[in-house]
């Protein structure tokens, strides 16, 4: 952080940096300094591709992200918490899984 250069802040509340001085391979070394707990999860995709050279331009602070009609809102991960992904049929969903024509058969020796 003291030796970075502030660059920005999301709308998760992280921090973005680059160092001050330009190194002789000319990349910048950029980073992270998330608000809470450490996820990368958290990263939203227009900063991700800044910080690994994707694009060049940081995002601007309060103005809107274009979106395509095809994107969807940024979700952190979920996995590991109670708002996890469990699909039908998952021992932890509690539910039966539907049977289905392509069902497994077990081998039987001849």
């Amino acid at each position: 952080m003291f030796y970075g250069q502030y660059v920005g802040k999301d709308e998760f509340g992280n921090e973005y940096f680059q160092a001050r001085r330009e190194p002789k391979s000319g990349r910048r070394r950029r980073w992270v300094m998330y608000n809470g707990m450490p996820e990368p999860s958290k990263v939203p995709p227009h900063w991700h591709g800044w910080l690994h050279y994707t694009v060049k331009r940081a995002p601007v602070e309060g103005q809107p992200v274009k979106q395509h009609k095809w994107q969807k809102d940024h979700r952190p991960n979920l996995t590991g918490t109670p708002l996890r992904y469990v699909p039908k049929g998952h021992i932890l969903s509690g539910q039966a899984r539907a049977k289905t024509t392509a069902d497994y058969q077990p081998w039987r020796p001849e």
